[in-house]
């Protein structure tokens, strides 16, 4: 089929882009900037004076211009400004808020590589740029998205990455992209199918799944006559060519053209749009099928940089992503305390990987370039549906909606639950399940808001989801004898930073923002929240004293925690933050913080 192109008037591009608008999101965009450069203590604010039991603080990047506010300083060193508090000076009179200009203000000290810098504000300027355009058309209420479907609720996130500033970037997509494939934007789109000739595609799948079942399952009979046809009548014969649909943008952008010289020679062929759409997932380049639900997500290589990488995806992953999905999956499936949980994960059940000759033959170093055509398939969640459940991305417990309400007390009032009886179901779901595989197993996921689905019944999380296994999955131990095919995923961790597996990923870019928006919304007390996740731990480890040792080496209840800096990390080297096989080698750190579990160390079975 032919996909008709998005037509917007030239205007439409910004009629978001109204004084108004802009103001507020440069001051919400200043207010998380100032915030989590403060925590990672690239910025040093200096407290003038308390009232009423609101810290006053002053902010000066140079002598003519100073930033003032007040916040609180809630557990693990997370800043809680008072947003309409944040005013600008210079020489003495009111300015505007521009996060930009804050980002040129403090650069030298930030310490950006003025190489890099553009880059940078490019990212910030496309983070407004979308924010804007989410708080003008995305105004669905958190009231109404405790009702609404998962795809719903996947569309009307707003806040990206709780950590990272400059985290929705998406550098090569202009405006009429951003209206066809953005999450926000919420346009269904169709794929892009290709035909690649066996000698230079690779299909992988899980056991026993194989291509044929594959195609029958993501392809009518129909669409699969006429791709043959298409191949039939350039004189190619079918049974040496393998189907796999790719990302519109990358076929119009990159494929079509650094591909030519395989086009030209029939080793690559366009097929053209398939019939089902798509909706692009928080993640971008993860497509859900609206046609079909049940069918599988399509992830495809997207060549845009966004929050520190160039979206591809390798070929020479691909081809054990399916068998690294399996190990993975046998290893939760045969576990009895994670299937008491309701654990489980979304696997990625089969991949193809196209071979770009010409730059593997020049290239032989890792780059970007030989990473641009590769496709995965993903289980649909729908598939782990029970009657009377609902799914809904974790990223929903930090939404604030356009009208400045927070989706998650409202969430927990519509359980009829109180908040604390919410939480501790939250936390066997979430956060017991992965205590047991990082403590049992030495194994890590990537439990971001973005990479967890939560089940609910009546909004109380019954289970968790997990999600993008083989590029964030990982063994924290490399002394477990593993089969071949696993191998990769073992990455070197000292044995002090084993911990931060836990601590950072979880507490520290997860836990830290939900007490915050408990504190703000809902006046819970943030001491509770942490005796919460503290209860959740005790009982995991009363449960598993086999385990003392490992629970004495790596601390959750440690007086002290490494702080770890994430946009640190991306204002080093905002192409590429880490080394995806060792990410610790390029870990950066500030120093340590108090640990809010550390005052219930007493009770801990270490």
């Amino acid at each position: 089929m032919l996909q008709e192109s998005l037509k917007i008037a030239a205007e439409d591009a910004v009629a978001h882009l109204d004084p108004a608008t802009w103001a507020r999101v440069n001051r919400l965009h200043l207010k998380k900037i100032i915030a989590e450069f403060a925590h990672e203590l690239l910025i040093e604010p200096q407290l003038e004076y308390i009232h009423k039991g609101w810290q006053h603080y002053v902010l000066s990047p140079a002598k003519a211009i100073s930033y003032s506010f007040r916040a609180k300083i809630l557990s693990l060193d997370h800043w809680y400004i008072d947003t309409n508090s944040i005013e600008k000076y210079v020489d003495s009179k009111p300015a505007p808020l521009e996060a930009v200009s804050f980002i040129t203000e403090f650069s030298e000290k930030l310490g950006f590589d003025p190489e890099l810098l553009p880059t940078y504000l490019e990212e910030i300027i496309s983070t407004l740029y979308g924010s804007a355009y989410m708080h003008t058309y995305n105004t669905l209420t958190a009231e109404a998205l405790t009702q609404a479907d998962y795809q719903e609720v996947e569309h009307s996130m707003m806040a990206g990455h709780p950590c990272f500033v400059a985290n929705n970037g998406r550098i090569g997509y202009d405006t009429v992209d951003y209206r066809r494939y953005a999450p926000e934007a919420a346009s269904p789109f169709a794929v892009i199918w290709l035909a690649g000739h066996v000698s230079r595609t690779e299909f992988t799948a899980i056991t026993p799944l194989d291509y044929q079942q594959v195609m029958e399952q993501e392809l009518d009979a129909a669409t699969r006559a006429a791709f043959n046809e298409i191949l039939t009548a350039k004189g190619l014969d079918p049974a040496q060519y393998l189907f796999f649909p790719t990302h519109p943008w990358q076929w119009y952008n990159k494929l079509a053209s650094i591909f030519a010289p395989d086009i030209a020679a029939n080793y690559l062929v366009c097929l053209g749009y398939g019939a089902d759409t798509y909706l692009p997932q928080q993640s971008v380049r993860t497509l859900f099928n609206v046609s079909t639900p049940e069918r599988f997500y399509v992830k495809s290589a997207l060549s845009i940089l966004n929050m520190g990488f160039m979206r591809g995806l390798s070929p020479y992953y691909m081809r054990t992503t399916p068998a690294i999905n399996e190990w993975v999956s046998d290893l939760v499936n045969g576990d009895a305390y994670l299937q008491e949980k309701g654990f489980t994960m979304l696997r990625e059940a089969a991949t193809m990987g196209y071979t770009n000759r010409y730059f593997e033959t020049a290239i032989k170093t890792e780059s970007a370039y030989k990473k641009m055509l590769a496709t995965l398939w993903r289980e649909s969640p729908m598939t782990k549906l029970q009657p009377g459940q609902r799914l809904m991305t974790m990223a929903a417990l930090l939404h604030i909606d356009a009208h400045g309400t927070a989706l998650l007390p409202v969430l927990i009032k519509s359980s009829g639950l109180d908040i604390t009886t919410w939480l501790q179901h939250y936390l066997q779901c979430y956060l017991s399940p992965l205590l047991h595989c990082f403590y049992y197993y030495d194994l890590r996921f990537m439990p971001h808001g973005e990479n967890v689905i939560l089940v609910l019944e009546n909004n109380v999380p019954v289970s968790a989801i997990m999600k993008d296994i083989a590029e964030e999955v990982a063994i924290v131990n490399s002394n477990l004898e593993l089969p071949g095919h696993v191998k990769r995923i073992v990455i070197p961790v000292p044995e002090e930073l084993k911990i931060l597996s836990i601590f950072t990923q979880i507490f520290d870019c997860f836990f830290r923002f939900v007490s915050h928006i408990l504190v703000e919304h809902a006046d819970y007390p943030e001491e509770k929240f942490w005796e919460l996740a503290a209860d959740c731990i005790l009982d995991y480890q009363q449960l598993h004293p086999e385990l003392e040792e490992k629970f004495r080496c790596s601390d959750l209840f440690a007086d002290e925690i490494i702080k770890t800096c994430l946009n640190r990390l991306q204002i080093r080297n905002n192409q590429r933050m880490i080394e995806p096989n060792n990410p610790f080698k390029s870990q950066q750190f500030a120093g340590t913080f108090k640990n809010p579990l550390a005052v219930f160390k007493t009770s801990a079975l270490i």
